[in-house]
């Protein structure tokens, strides 16, 4: 009999297969005691495990490039955290095995981060995951991933590892469902980059029997378990209908009426450009750095390196919109040459704009390097800073930007309430704002954006975010500055026609999402959006807010 279970849906697109499971973990090892004498050989054992993941690690980040690159880059890091290491070595010094050394310390660090409720909880998946390869590779046996099949699946999991995300082949696998996860989790954004549809936060997933038959949406975050001919019929049909409309869809952003909003792309690097060209990207609204930093982490990237990589992105758009957020560290991006070790609550601490006020040498040797990147380029080059608090901060990074002699559009990004409520003074010091909704609904409802167990509240439907994102715009229309969306939000095609309505003056996600918001702002004219928007903003909860929007555009 057809049921129906509902998740968060977090990519687009339907898929109709059999479940295939994630591949058992590693098992605990044994707890068994080793004579002093073979200290020394399991601690070498254990050094060797560990650079052998970390290196796996980076390989499959080469492999994937863009997005994922730079995510398993720094989970490459997390394996050779040295303090790991030397709790590891502690406890095979006092009588453990090198693959139970591992598994002990990693457990000890696991509870720290899950219990402290510090930010850096949303990495427990990725830290388990490190773990399970050192230890299996210790143990001889195979790595924990994605099952082998000849014949395409939906694949189930508790969560998803980037390591396995980053190199799903959607030939085979045509969609996943997670039990845990969030809206912003590393396995969200990545589905999202990859075109995979995706579910998560879905409690009881894993109960699914094996070769069950499910259609899943995710768009809606609906999963049809065993449907009826019917229903996989109104569900292919609907994709088709989709897919029609995408590729009817091209040109500039815009409502049906003519009002202009363009579509721009999120990416991390330049490997990430070809697929923004690919769907029609109208520049670039989110430039992650922090790819060029991660290669090592005690110290920064020369000034040649960086302008190198900077002018790859800017050439590839003449004549575009070119948006670069400079090095947002710390909190899960830690950088052993910038942010502290040994913050309480690093998301509440310095990062981002904080840590490079706190050392400028880094910030001028970025903005000098974007500077000279977009020497004698006819590209818009814009620069915005992360986390910026207040009109303090915001004058702090012009100067900065003034100083290094950047020839480019000054922003703050808003992650903060407080720049939301004070936009209108932060805009007397820059000239844009760009929200940054994953952070911003984080910091609002005091929601890890990377914990299943609040996703609720990192939905960017909720009528409280709405608010803010309102008051941000209408800051910058009340100054004459723009007002653009770079957080997943964005990715959203319904969301995205209130984001209009609400006054958003751009809208920038990852590159598969630009087809889709595109062909939906299409359909709707400015003032069904902003009709749809005071809809939302009226309701009490995230679903009610989507159901209002809905029921506007539809014409119900």
């Amino acid at each position: 009999m057809e049921t129906t279970l509902r998740g968060v849906g977090v990519s687009h697109g339907v898929a109709i297969g059999e479940v295939r499971h994630m591949g058992t973990a590693v098992l605990e090892p044994p707890a068994k005691q080793i004579p002093a004498e073979e200290a020394e050989r399991e601690q070498g054992r254990a050094r060797q495990a560990v650079e052998a993941v970390a290196a796996d690690l980076t390989a499959r980040g080469n492999l994937a490039g863009g997005e994922a690159q730079h995510v398993l880059e720094a989970q490459a890091m997390m394996a050779q955290d040295p303090e790991l290491m030397a709790d590891v070595e502690r406890r095979i010094a006092v009588g453990s095995t090198a693959e139970r050394g591992v598994y002990d310390a990693f457990a000890s660090y696991r509870a720290l981060l899950a219990n402290a409720g510090e930010y850096l909880a949303g990495r427990v998946a990725d830290l388990d995951d490190v773990r399970n390869r050192i230890v299996a590779r210790l143990l001889g046996v195979p790595m924990p991933g994605v099952p082998d099949s000849d014949e395409p699946y939906v694949l189930i999991a508790r969560d998803l590892a980037p390591a396995d995300t980053a190199l799903l082949d959607p030939a085979l696998v045509l969609g996943f469902v997670t039990e845990e996860g969030g809206p912003t989790s590393h396995s969200a954004i990545l589905a999202r980059a990859l075109g995979v549809p995706a579910v998560v936060a879905l409690p009881g997933a894993g109960e699914l029997a094996e070769g069950t038959v499910v259609a899943v949406d995710g768009s809606t975050g609906e999963i049809f378990v065993e449907p009826s001919a019917g229903k996989r019929a109104e569900m292919e049909s609907a994709a088709a209908a989709r897919k029609a409309a995408l590729s009817a869809s091209t040109g500039p952003g815009a409502t049906s009426d003519g009002h202009t909003v363009p579509l721009l792309a999120n990416i991390g690097g330049p490997g990430d450009v070809p697929a923004a060209l690919e769907a029609g990207a109208e520049g670039v609204g989110l430039f992650r750095t922090e790819f060029l930093f991660l290669d090592d982490s005690n110290r920064a990237p020369s000034e040649e390196k960086q302008v190198a990589a900077y002018r790859a992105v800017l050439e590839a758009f003449p004549e575009g919109r070119v948006v670069v957020r400079v090095l947002d560290a710390g909190a899960d991006k830690p950088l052993d040459f910038l942010t502290p070790a040994d913050e309480p609550n690093p998301a509440l601490g310095v990062r981002g704009l904080r840590s490079l006020l706190d050392h400028p040498d880094v910030l001028r040797t970025q903005l000098t390097a974007l500077s000279k990147a977009a020497r004698g380029l006819p590209v818009h080059l814009e620069v915005m800073a992360p986390m910026v608090a207040d009109r303090a901060d915001a004058k702090a990074f012009a100067d900065a930007c003034r100083e290094a002699g950047l020839q480019a559009k000054f922003g703050a990004m808003v992650e903060i309430p407080s720049a939301a409520l004070r936009a209108r003074s932060i805009l007397r010091e820059v000239e844009f704002l760009s929200l940054g909704t994953n952070d911003l609904a984080q910091y609002t409802f005091a929601a890890d954006r990377q914990v299943g167990a609040v996703s609720r509240l990192q939905d960017p439907w909720q009528p409280a975010l709405l608010d803010l994102v309102a008051l941000s715009a209408e800051a910058a229309g009340a100054e004459g500055k723009s007002c653009g969306v770079c957080g997943e939000a964005a990715s959203d095609p319904l969301l995205a026609c209130v984001l209009t309505g609400l006054g958003v003056t751009s809208l920038s996600m990852g590159a598969a999402s630009i087809p889709y918001v595109r062909a939906t702002l299409a359909k709707y004219t400015l003032a069904q959006c902003e009709r749809a928007a005071a809809a939302a903003r009226a309701a009490d909860s995230a679903e009610e807010a989507r159901v209002a929007a809905q029921a506007v555009l539809s014409g119900e």
